[in-house]
């Protein structure tokens, strides 16, 4: 049941559909290859009014780096830059739309060559990045895609659709096929947190056994997590699972789990691939996460950024995906920061 679910799950991620929720990102473990495919079928990006030579700012804007996943991305971004010979500036618009339009403003204004951008919205960034390209300069989306094309030279993300597919089968399995669970979903306005609940859910209810008693938003937030997961077990004590839209909410159901006793009796699963929950896991405290390769995807944005400023184009589709990894008890002794070695 569980390998049908899974190919369901896969024939769906290939047929299209919400933004953030297209093709399948590049093998995540499967991803440390390096060349991103197509995930729709798109024309490479056009070549910009001028070309020249490297060098230059390059304007790096994600969320909050209180988020070791967004930390992980602008510094691999910063440093990819400064290798290829640009300055570098991370900054973040913690998830505020108008912060974000400020940023973009100071960017335009500082002569950036190029935004390697973490979104603030699929909707309320459209603006943004058409503001820039028109004023020439090239964003390059990492991690949340926007909705619309065209705009954008490069939206390279993580296949969250083949990954949280992945994580929902272990859980399942996990879970034996039977019982009640609680799920946590993301900030609603991130186009990942519905990719993620839909691809669980395209494994999870295939069983009949399995019961949701519970769905709650904690916005990727784990002192949110933790404060409803504590509620939620008390309202629902025979809860045998809690899977989670990403790590940070995760770990914040492993401590309610924890005080509340149930460490070992209640699985937790989550999806990024954070230090945090590998640590986790190795204490066997949570089951699973699903890789995201944000180092990757972080310096493909930078690569071609590069490319597309010396020579006019990226020699890649403007949607790309790249696969993601289940990390568990298996592997994650190979796990280096938000990658997987050898």
């Amino acid at each position: 049941m569980i390998a049908a679910a899974v190919s369901a799950l896969l024939l769906g991620a290939c047929s299209g559909g919400d933004a953030g929720e297209t093709a399948s990102p590049s093998a995540e473990e499967t991803s440390s290859s390096a060349s991103p495919s197509a995930s729709e079928s798109e024309s490479e990006s056009s070549a910009p009014a001028e070309t020249g030579e490297a060098g230059g700012l390059i304007a790096v804007i994600t969320p909050s780096n209180s988020n070791v996943f967004f930390k992980a991305e602008a510094d691999a971004a910063v440093a990819a830059a400064e290798e290829l010979g640009y300055e570098a500036q991370a900054d973040s618009h913690d998830d505020d739309p108008n912060k974000q339009s400020e940023l973009i403003d100071s960017a335009i204004s500082n002569g950036a060559v190029a935004i390697i951008l973490d979104n603030a919205g699929a909707d309320v960034t459209v603006g943004a990045v058409q503001k820039a390209t028109d004023a020439g300069i090239p964003v390059f989306l990492i991690d949340r895609e926007i909705n619309e094309t065209g705009i954008a030279v490069s939206q390279i993300v993580a296949n969250n659709s083949q990954g949280a597919g992945l994580v929902g089968e272990s859980f399942a399995a996990a879970m034996e096929g039977e019982g009640d669970y609680i799920e946590l979903l993301g900030r609603e306005t991130d186009t990942n947190a519905a990719v993620r609940s839909d691809a669980y859910h395209a494994v999870l209810d295939q069983f009949e056994g399995l019961s949701m008693v519970a769905q709650e938003t904690a916005n990727w937030d784990q002192q949110e997590a933790f404060t409803k997961v504590q509620t939620l077990l008390q309202a629902n004590p025979g809860v045998k699972g809690i899977i989670a839209g990403n790590d940070t909410m995760a770990l914040g159901a492993v401590a309610a789990v924890d005080a509340a006793g149930l460490t070992g009796q209640v699985i937790v699963a989550g999806f990024d691939g954070s230090p945090d929950a590998v640590q986790a896991i190795k204490d066997g405290k949570m089951l699973a996460t699903g890789l995201q390769p944000a180092v990757q995807i972080a310096q493909l944005a930078v690569e071609q950024a590069d490319a597309y400023i010396r020579t006019g184009e990226t020699g890649q589709p403007e949607k790309q995906s790249i696969d993601c990894v289940l990390l568990d008890a298996t592997n994650v002794d190979r796990y280096t920061s938000f990658a997987l070695e050898g």
